[in-house]
């Protein structure tokens, strides 16, 4: 079958400024077609959100894998599947329907195929359930289940349960989304496929991609296992790659701080077999907005398989950047002689941004006699979302009490100024006196010990 399918996610969609992540790479190769007779369940979503184009695509792309299933196998030019597999057709929306046993015949599966009309609701558990009935139990054929869907169950059983019977018999499931009106739930996908879910699931908010990735999963269904794999990957400059996990299978190395390379001797020759790698990068370019992770990725292995990754892209969001004023230019003055008592012109000062004033106060409990403690004030502003925003750290040094036992020391009067200008807090009218939001922190710690030095001894 050669590779069956290849996969690259991210395992967070927003991030920040300086954030981390984790990539996942991953691919499935199973045993040659020829050698090792499958029958694949092709089932296809005709519900109303598929009317138009969509539908037409779908059409499009199921063809084609019927297509390249019956070349690899040596039956093309007697329009037969050969070597001893077989497809059969399911399609559905409110209900299932088995448009097509188990078959060798092209020209049935496409007349099928054509004859799909859209309407109607989502009915994935019937679809799983009628696509289980179509394998012969008795047959050692390998079995495997394709899903086409453009939405989210909408009628039905809960299909989940449908789909775990299906992979505890051995039927391997690998299903094909399309962000379609409805909407796709990739959760569901991911729980309906087999493991590891990287591998089994593919998904594409343009239904011009299906014929791509129908005929990409029945050439790689096709094929022999990989041999000789290498991928390359590079990240954008906007990341740094900052370490590497042990993959699965094979051995990966970082090329620079950007590229690494994943080499596999082979996989899925003798049966399917699956493989991973994950790897993690920050973030370290300077912009905000949503950023792809790829640069570029290249895939080759000995027997020629086409392999694509995914192109994830992530949010990257940003604390606000704030010019502060200016520092006010300094006036110069002298005191002379021994005066009480000296009156300074400062000069002209002007009203800057608005700003308010927090006090705080704060008390360190059980500080012992003799122990100077080091006390820092942490000032941040949350917003709408939950992001904190800094707004200014004080740290400063507390004296030591002569009290003959532990005490509590009130700290009074720390105090913050907080620019009306900074307000992240939410407010649609951002004026004078709206209600801001802040978190403060406390962080104290002694600084004086019991550490003494030795005293000197000679020894003569």
């Amino acid at each position: 079958m050669g590779i069956t399918n290849s996969n690259k996610v991210i395992n967070v969609d927003r991030i920040d400024c300086g954030g981390s992540l984790k990539v996942t790479l991953a691919l499935t190769a199973a045993p040659d077609i020829v050698t090792n007779p499958t029958d694949i369940a092709l089932v296809l979503d005709r519900s109303g959100s598929m009317t138009g184009t969509p539908l037409a695509d779908m059409k499009l792309g199921a063809k084609t894998f019927i297509d390249i299933i019956s070349e690899s196998t040596g039956g093309q030019p007697s329009g037969e599947i050969g070597s001893g597999s077989h497809i059969g057709i399911v399609s559905f929306s409110d209900t299932a329907t088995q448009n097509v046993q188990m078959s060798t015949s092209v020209a049935t599966l496409k007349n099928a195929v054509d004859s799909l009309t859209a309407a109607g609701s989502t009915n994935h558990a019937d679809a799983f359930t009628k696509a289980i009935e179509l394998f012969d139990p008795s047959s050692g054929n390998a079995k495997v289940i394709v899903m086409f869907t453009d939405g989210k169950t909408t009628s039905g059983a809960p299909p989940a349960p449908v789909a775990a019977s299906a992979r505890a018999q051995g039927i391997v499931i690998y299903c094909i989304g399309l962000l379609g009106s409805d909407g796709v739930d990739v959760n569901a996908l991911n729980d309906w496929a087999s493991d590891p879910d990287a591998t089994h699931v593919a998904v594409t908010p343009d239904s011009a991609e299906l014929e791509e990735l129908f005929a990409e999963l029945a050439a790689n269904i096709s094929k022999t296992g990989a041999t000789n794999i290498i991928i390359n990957e590079k990240v954008k400059p906007d990341f740094t790659i900052t370490s590497i996990s042990n993959p699965s299978k094979g051995s990966a190395t970082k090329l620079d701080s950007t590229s690494l390379r994943w080499n596999i001797q082979n996989l899925g020759v003798d049966s399917q077999e699956s493989a991973t790698l994950d790897f993690f990068i920050s973030h370290v370019g300077q912009n905000p907005g949503t950023i792809a992770v790829n640069e570029s990725i290249t895939y080759s292995d000995t027997e020629g398989n086409v392999v694509t990754f995914p192109d994830p892209t992530v949010s990257v969001e940003c604390d606000v950047v704030v010019h502060p004023e200016e520092c006010p230019e300094p006036v110069e003055f002298d005191i002379e002689g021994c005066s009480d008592a000296v009156l300074v012109d400062m000069g002209d000062t002007y009203l800057e941004s608005l700003g308010r004033i927090i006090q705080m106060d704060v008390t360190i409990k059980n500080v012992c006699p003799g122990k100077r403690v080091a006390l820092a004030a942490i000032l941040t502003e949350v917003d709408a979302e939950g992001m904190e925003y800094q707004r200014g750290m004080k740290a400063m040094t507390i004296p030591a009490h002569n009290e003959p036992s532990c005490r509590d020391v009130l700290v009074r009067c720390i105090k913050f100024v907080v620019p009306e200008d900074l307000d992240v807090s939410g407010s649609s009218t951002q004026a004078m006196c709206n209600t801001r939001n802040f978190k403060a922190r406390f962080i104290a710690h002694n600084i004086d010990t019991d550490y003494r030095c030795c005293e000197s001894v000679l020894t003569l």
